[in-house]
């Protein structure tokens, strides 16, 4: 690939690159350019790799397979290093997007299927695209230092999100391999959960219906990992409102407003509950958590 920009001026852009293994995930931010890829490249070399790319903040029209997709942020588009594209940033101002690739022999999916979708937008505010748009974004944003276990599990959880959207997108779910719809329906689920929680009446039926499962099989699959859904919904909501309780721009909002925006309808459940887990009452930790360094 070689990028060009049309303004005589100096181009400056920022790149950010996280290696998850055989997965590389890239935020670059840049000024409108043009980005090709040309057969004469493609016959130097080709890694064989398949991608997946989204803009941020501005415009992105990604060109390949006789095909051309405009796309605003958080849409999708889906393109190989096999064969001649193009993709196009657009402003005003600076672009950011994020793109993945990965080696085209890990998604279990074939090229003859996956053509298909090449050179089209690809929603991704909604549904799977949604789930992984967060994703990706959320991992590129990320400085966190990992362990090999964590790039390990990135990296198939990454392989597994990418696989099902597409999937999606073709309706050729069950060609998915079972372990990886489980490994996509349990993250779909918790996004599900995280985006309910001030939903005091959030039950396993209401996730069940959802996902179009039976309430009996998102036990089963909640089993697999130890632990309940209940417990899930009832970790995500005390998570949340430790966040809150040491938000100092919510120093004010009295705690038990905070518990009911966690989903928590009577305080002194809200209160058992956070002693148990954090070992204190929830005002002495925002007491703590908001408590002036000494000089």
């Amino acid at each position: 690939m070689r990028g060009t920009d049309p303004d005589p001026e100096p181009c400056r852009a920022t790149a950010r690159a996280l290696d998850l293994g055989p997965v590389q995930i890239v935020e670059l931010t840049c000024p409108p350019s043009l980005v090709p890829r040309t057969p004469a490249m493609i016959r130097q070399t080709d890694p064989e790799l398949c991608s997946v790319v989204f803009p941020r903040r501005g415009a992105l029209v990604v060109a390949q397979a006789g095909r051309e997709a405009l796309l605003g942020e958080r849409d999708l588009a889906f393109y190989d290093s096999s064969r001649p594209f193009s993709l196009r940033t657009a402003g005003p101002g600076t672009v950011t997007l994020v793109r993945t690739h990965v080696p085209r022999t890990l998604l279990p999916l074939s090229a003859r299927h996956t053509d298909r979708l090449l050179g089209t937008r690809l929603p991704g505010q909604e549904g799977m695209g949604a789930l992984l748009t967060h994703f990706l974004g959320d991992l590129a944003a990320d400085g966190t230092p990992r362990t090999t276990a964590d790039v390990d599990r990135l990296s198939t959880v990454t392989l597994d999100l990418l696989a099902a959207t597409l999937a999606h997108h073709l309706d050729t779910g069950p060609r998915l391999p079972e372990e990886s719809r489980r490994r996509t329906l349990l993250l779909s689920i918790e996004a599900f959960v995280r985006d309910q929680l001030s939903d005091p009446d959030l039950s396993p039926r209401d996730i069940a219906a959802a996902h179009h499962i039976s309430v009996s099989y998102l036990h089963r699959l909640f089993r697999s990992r130890d632990t309940t859904v209940t417990e899930l919904i009832r970790r995500r909501r005390l998570e949340r409102a430790r966040r809150a309780l040491a938000d100092p721009r919510l120093r004010d909002t009295p705690v038990n407003r905070i518990a009911a925006d966690c989903g928590f309808r009577e305080h002194s459940a809200f209160t058992r509950a956070f002693n148990a887990a954090y070992g204190m009452p929830p005002r002495d930790w925002r007491h703590q958590a908001l408590r002036a360094p000494r000089g």
